[in-house]
């Protein structure tokens, strides 16, 4: 028998390696964005995240004068220094930048790829 992997996901995940600054109700911290879609992302720190918890996101764009506010954003799961970020809110200023961004970086990995011969 043959083990397949199904990917249920909607959006692509694009690998990146984003700073972020994060906080909840009691909580402040800072890390990487590893994988970011135009629905969540996952993110890389030293902090303990409770999943299930709420938090608000400040990524910060390779553009230095752009970075990408989550108002809000729910911690799905967490796997020791990783934990994985649904974007329940965001501005429509935000949403328009997180879709330029991630077609930018989509475009980018296509044109990276070797050609089919």
């Amino acid at each position: 028998m043959t083990n397949t992997i199904v990917n249920w996901r909607i959006h692509p995940r694009l690998s990146v390696t984003y700073p972020v600054i994060f906080g909840g109700a009691p909580f402040v911290g800072e890390g990487t964005v590893s994988d970011l879609s135009l629905t969540g992302c996952s993110v890389r720190c030293d902090r303990t995240v409770l999943q299930g918890s709420y938090i608000k996101l400040s990524v910060l764009l390779p553009d230095p004068t752009s970075s990408l506010f989550i108002e809000l954003g729910k911690v799905r799961w967490v796997k020791e220094q990783t934990f994985g970020v649904e974007f329940i809110r965001l501005a429509t200023l935000t949403r328009h930048r997180l879709d330029r961004v991630v077609s930018d970086e989509l475009a980018l990995e296509a044109n990276l790829l070797p050609v089919p011969a």
